[in-house]
């Protein structure tokens, strides 16, 4: 270790157990309208921004302008015969705040039909890269390898009114939102299938052209895709991902920049990332458990044993939900209707077992405020139930599916005027300060 870095572990050990224990008594002194454990423990809950196109109740999960999943699952427009939501609708229902027709989510479809095609040079970068890349490294590079397009960056350069910022951003949303399943696919087959592409087709709605170009043509898997698409749009504007967007776009980078900053943040484990981590983490107790379909007695023992050992139980708990995530239950109502009729599958069975013996024993340790599964904790096994095994790529598609939420907010971020993102910080120092001042008040 250089003498830099030791002479900065000498001070951060120190520090961190300062700030710890700052915490543990102090936690609950205010500091105005917030605590001192809310500034130091991710602002959980403080109010600092307005986000129009959803909102996380805790107690009745997502709402997508007031409307929750299982009323989206009934109320959206769906393909002829088809039992999912089409992504278009929700979409729409985000930018507008009011339901579409079948018409409304044709038009976005075929909107997005004539925007799809991909400037030959993005390829070209991705083919540059090292197969081994991570899918979400591949992402995000082709993201800004597209930036060339902004119209909105054009746009600002010329001098446009800020009036107009919206309509240039609007563009931009539309045709990043359009060619990020082409884009999504080409990382998929260059990475898993020896870089086999297949082309798009047009008759196909955006969701089902994604499962189309991905290799997965069987129509459970494009409702499948449609679902994953349309509950993985949005969860307010303080996650990662949202609000990396909001914040970034809040400089006025173009949706572009915006948008790669969000998907930088998704691509973390304790975001978008867990939801592989929680395929893997079933698969290890599957295997260390002797194969098959473990009983739910030995899966009880497993858990107390992950927990035992540090760690926690990837899919449960969640920082503002204090019940089962709706996400949840809509994929296993997916797996109930779809699946399960023509064969139990034993991943999807497993979780179903977790579901049931995972939350009193979480809830025992008096130390997780929610022992319910969230969304992650379905959704990789309906994935590898099909056949995409390959957990890595999850992510992505998880960032295609939350472009629909994040650029639609992003527009409105532009109409509204909102300004450049700068809130206020402290030292350790001067919270210090404070709470002393606070105290001797009385």
């Amino acid at each position: 270790m250089d003498s830099l870095k030791e002479k900065f572990a000498a001070k951060a050990g120190p520090a961190a157990a300062e700030v710890k224990a700052l915490i543990k008594e102090k936690g609950d002194v205010k500091l105005g309208e917030y605590t001192v454990a809310q500034v130091y423990q991710g602002m959980k809950s403080m109010i600092g921004m307005v986000t129009e196109t959803s909102k996380l109740d805790p107690n009745e999960g997502i709402r997508f302008r007031g409307y929750t999943i299982p009323e989206l699952r009934e109320k959206l427009p769906k393909t002829p015969g088809g039992t999912e939501p089409l992504p278009e609708g929700i979409f729409y229902l985000m930018l507008l705040g009011e339901l579409p027709t079948e018409e409304d989510a044709l038009h976005i479809g075929n909107d997005w039909a004539r925007r799809a095609i991909v400037p030959k040079h993005v390829f070209d970068v991705l083919d540059k890269l090292p197969a081994s890349t991570h899918p979400m490294t591949q992402f995000v590079i082709a993201i800004l390898a597209m930036q060339t397009e902004s119209i909105f960056a054009a746009a600002y350069a010329k001098g446009v009114n800020k009036k107009e910022y919206w309509s240039y951003v609007y563009e931009d949303s539309m045709n990043l939102i359009a060619r990020l399943p082409r884009v999504a696919a080409y990382i998929y087959r260059r990475k898993y299938k020896n870089g086999v592409h297949i082309e798009p087709d047009p008759k196909l709605d955006w969701a089902g052209n994604l499962a189309h170009m991905l290799g997965y043509d069987e129509d459970n898997m494009k409702s499948l895709m449609r679902l994953y698409m349309t509950i993985h749009v949005d969860h307010e504007g303080g996650n990662v991902s949202a609000h990396a967007t909001h914040l970034v776009g809040s400089a006025l980078s173009d949706p572009y920049m915006a948008f790669a900053a969000g998907m930088t943040g998704l691509a973390g484990p304790l975001h978008g990332l867990a939801n592989q981590e929680v395929l893997s983490w079933i698969l290890k107790l599957r295997e260390e458990l002797g194969g098959g379909l473990p009983s739910e007695s030995q899966i009880e023992e497993y858990i107390k044993k992950t927990l035992a050992d540090g760690k926690v139980v990837p899919g449960y708990g969640h920082a503002v939900l204090r019940k089962t995530d709706p996400r949840f239950t809509a994929q296993q109502d997916f797996y109930n209707n779809y699946i399960r009729p023509n064969g139990k599958d034993d991943l999807c069975e497993i979780v179903q077992m977790i579901y049931k013996v995972a939350p009193p024993i979480l809830e025992s340790t008096g130390k997780i405020k929610n022992p319910w599964p969230n969304v992650d904790a379905h959704s990789g096994v309906l994935l590898t139930h099909y056949g995409m095994v390959e957990h890595d790529f999850y992510t992505v598609l998880f960032g295609v599916s939350r472009a629909l939420g994040v650029l639609a907010s992003l527009i409105w971020d532009r109409a509204l005027g909102h300004p450049i993102e700068r809130p206020g910080s402290m030292t350790t120092e001067g919270i210090k300060k404070k709470i002393a001042s606070i105290e001797a008040k009385g």
